[in-house]
């Protein structure tokens, strides 16, 4: 997700139901208190905060709109360690490290997880072998013990390997038990079929992803699950390429709708609010659909996803309004 507001190639690993330290371990001066998460929704909305300043309103975690049930932190840091990440608050947002942790306790202890997004427009973060999966799953474990992050939010838009990935991630999830959480946001270009590497890490790891929340826009026009072409910014875009994904492998539950929270937010591809709502409604139910109509109907479908939050309270919070009470009231 770049930092003036264009792609986002997210993956989101959220530990919702994980404590912040490893059982039985016990909390040091510095660490964020052990809060336990619980399990992201069924119908959910997430959203990326950003610690930094690009014009868009600045917020604290504590001002992250009341409809997120997720919410990533953009981003991560790297190191001179290869895969290895770090995380610094932006001394521009003046924002304390300890109501930092603060902030994100009581997000949890209202049902909200907060992850840490690594990689974005300009990350450089790369895994490319056994060696360099250990480390970013031990330094992105290091890093959820110290803040209490439910999990990482992979956000590498210039590729990843998908054996190491899927290394990095198993090796995540082993430091943080069964409960930790995992969401991906690739580009489009990413998820035109299974051979592609986002896919295939998305399928490597099925049995522990939580969702996929593809990025609708920065896009141009795309194959649908059909064989035909459609161009970004209309509901059958968003319903056709997710059809990709519903038919080649995930699960309903695993597929989310990522799209900019206005049209600041990114350079192109921007929609109402009700257009998102009206894909969601044609993919669950069969109801306002386009042209493009799916064979079938994923009632279980997870939700949505936008860049960012603080684009989301510049444009008057109309997206998490609209489309954060629609995700949460489907059946």
């Amino acid at each position: 997700m770049p930092r003036l507001g264009g792609a986002l190639a997210a993956l989101t690993l959220a530990a919702g139901g994980l404590t912040a330290l490893a059982p039985g371990a016990s909390a040091t001066a510095g660490d964020a208190p052990a809060v336990s998460a619980p399990a992201v929704p069924g119908h959910a909305v997430t959203g990326y905060w950003q610690n930094f300043d690009n014009g868009a309103t600045v917020q604290k975690i504590s001002d992250v709109q009341s409809q997120y049930d997720i919410i990533a932190v953009a981003f991560a840091d790297a190191t001179t360690t290869p895969g290895a990440i770090d995380f610094h608050l932006d001394p521009a947002l003046h924002y304390d490290e300890g109501q930092f942790k603060a902030d994100i306790a009581a997000k949890q202890a209202a049902g909200k997880s907060v992850v840490l997004s690594v990689g974005g427009e300009r990350g450089t973060i790369s895994v490319r072998d056994s060696s360099s999966a250990e480390n970013f799953a031990s330094s992105a474990w290091s890093l959820m013990q110290k803040y209490g992050f439910n999990g990482v939010d992979i956000d590498l838009e210039n590729g990843l390997d998908p054996t190491y990935m899927t290394q990095a991630l198993r090796s995540l999830s082993a430091k943080a038990g069964s409960s930790l959480v995992i969401t991906m946001a690739p580009q489009t270009v990413d998820m035109q079929s299974p051979s592609g590497s986002y896919f295939q890490t998305a399928l490597n790891i099925k049995d522990i992803l939580t969702v996929v929340n593809m990025q609708y826009y920065n896009s141009g026009s795309m194959n649908g699950c059909d064989g035909n072409v459609y161009a970004q910014g209309t509901v059958d875009f968003l319903t056709a390429l997710a059809c990709i994904q519903l038919e080649g492998g995930l699960a309903p539950s695993q597929v989310g709708l990522g799209l900019p929270a206005s049209p600041r937010g990114a350079g192109s591809g921007y929609v109402a609010p009700s257009v998102v709502n009206n894909a969601l409604d044609c993919l669950a139910s069969g109801a306002n659909c386009g042209t493009f109509k799916p064979a079938r109907t994923y009632p279980g479908i997870r939700g949505a996803m936008t860049w960012s939050t603080n684009w989301d309270a510049a444009n008057g919070n109309e997206w998490s309004n609209s489309v954060g009470a629609h995700v949460h009231a489907m059946p």
